[in-house]
């Protein structure tokens, strides 16, 4: 798949979390940390997305993501802000069909989580891997604890979460549940694949 490293300090791009992997129906997807020439894929991916889909990852429907949402979404700086994408093989060029990203949340070593799958690639794995993909970069750069808000009634989220997370605390307000989380340890998410 071609890859175009960002200009200017490659140091920064971090090459170790990019990887081909394999989902349950055989489809061979590569993940790779976002890029900021990924903007206009970004919404392109948004456009694809079913309203269901835009409502339960952003709370809201829009006709087309807002520009300034997509140079937001594709500009991270691998550290605090990091952004990783699942992409297809096309002949003419990569498809965006998944994104997972973290944000700095409440204290120095907690930050958001947010998924979002493209609805033709939903139950395949695709969430699992992208969740477990995230945390581990969440990890490497010393964020121990994370934080994620789902509508009451995203159960596929919600069950995501729980298996494949180790929950601290779990409330519901207001139709939106709040989680905070670590991930689990490396056997034990073995374990869950296996």
């Amino acid at each position: 798949m071609a890859l175009t490293v960002p200009r200017g300090d490659l140091t920064q791009y971090p090459r170790e979390f990019e990887r081909e992997v394999t989902l349950k129906d055989g489809a061979r997807v590569r993940i790779r940390p976002v890029l900021p020439e990924d903007e206009p894929r970004l919404v392109t991916l948004y456009g694809r997305l079913s309203r269901d889909t835009k409502y339960q990852r952003f709370f809201t429907v829009r006709k087309r993501l807002p520009p300034d949402w997509a140079h937001y979404f594709a500009n991270v700086d691998y550290r605090r802000r990091m952004a990783l994408v699942a992409e297809r093989d096309l002949d003419w060029r990569p498809e965006l069909i998944g994104v997972a990203r973290y944000e700095p949340s409440d204290g120095k070593d907690t930050a958001e989580v947010a998924i979002v799958v493209q609805d033709y690639w939903q139950s395949r794995g695709l969430g699992t891997i992208l969740l477990n993909e995230i945390l581990r970069a969440g990890e490497a750069n010393g964020i121990r604890r994370f934080r994620a808000y789902a509508l009451a009634d995203n159960h596929r989220m919600l069950a995501l979460l729980s298996h494949q997370t180790h929950i601290m605390e779990r409330r519901t307000a207001g139709g939106i549940t709040t989680l905070l989380f670590s991930r689990r340890s490396a056997s034990s998410v073995e374990k869950a694949y296996g």
